[in-house]
This record gives C-alpha cells, structure tokens and sequence, in this order.
C-alpha cells in the first residue's frame, strides 16, 4: 500500500514537471488594453430621435446622406450604424446610432465645418427630434 502511494506520488511530480507551464506575465490586464488599442484615434458617437411624422423614406434618406459623407469628406476613416434593439428600454427614444472613427481630434475638427456636413444638417433638420453626440478618444 505504501509502495503504492509512493509511486502515485512521484508519477505526480514527474507529470507535473513534464507538463508544459504557462508562463507568468508580468503586464496587467490594462497594459495589454493599451497595447492593443488605437490610442490617439477618435470617435463620434451620433444618435437620431426622428419625429414621429417623420416618413421611413425620409428616414432612408437621411441615413443615406450620411453614410456618404464618408465618400466626400477625407477625414472620416470608418463610419458604421445601426438601429436600437437593446431590450433594457434606456435609449430615451434614440433610435439611429453613427460612429464615425478619425484619426485624431483634428480631423474631427476638420469634419464639424466641412461643407458637406453642414449640407447634410439640412437633410437631417426638418426630420429630426432629438439628437445626442459624444465624442472620445481612444485610450
């Protein structure tokens, strides 16, 4: 029986020590966070309430016209969008959301005057209700 429990012993360790470790890292979960990160880049988080009388094809419209102010304005390296589905009921009747990346805080400023944007402000105002807008960079 000791014999036993000697060999189970030492079948243990030598299994162990064969077994190849993970090695410790010494970064926090945060310095590889920023490792992986885009830091210095920008986002613009846009969200549209359209009015009630507001018609689906203007709604397309609008959506339309802003999309394309990524073929027309440079600055703009990626925009996506999509439609509220979350369940939790938060969205204070948001229902449009836009996030467009830039490289930096300069070519969004370089964006907020452009001419195209402006124009696009009027496809957008006679449909729109509320709109929010937040902006941050990338840490």
């Amino acid at each position: 029986m000791k014999r036993s429990i000697v060999l189970m012993a030492v079948a243990s360790v030598l299994a162990f020590s064969c077994t190849p470790q993970k090695e410790e890292s010494t970064e926090t979960s945060e310095e590889v966070t920023m490792e992986k990160s885009d830091k210095g880049m920008l986002r613009h988080v846009v969200m549209f309430k359209f009015k009630d009388e507001t018609a689906q094809e203007d709604v397309d419209k609008v959506v339309n016209a802003f999309l394309d102010l990524k073929n027309s304005i440079p600055e703009i390296k990626s925009i996506e969008w999509g439609t509220n589905n979350s369940p939790e009921g938060l969205n204070q009747g948001l229902t449009h959301c836009f996030t467009l990346t830039f490289d930096n805080a300069a070519d969004r400023d370089a964006y907020l005057p452009n001419p195209n944007h402006k124009e696009f402000g009027k496809i957008l105002g006679p449909h729109l209700d509320k709109v929010t807008v937040i902006d941050y960079t990338i840490e």
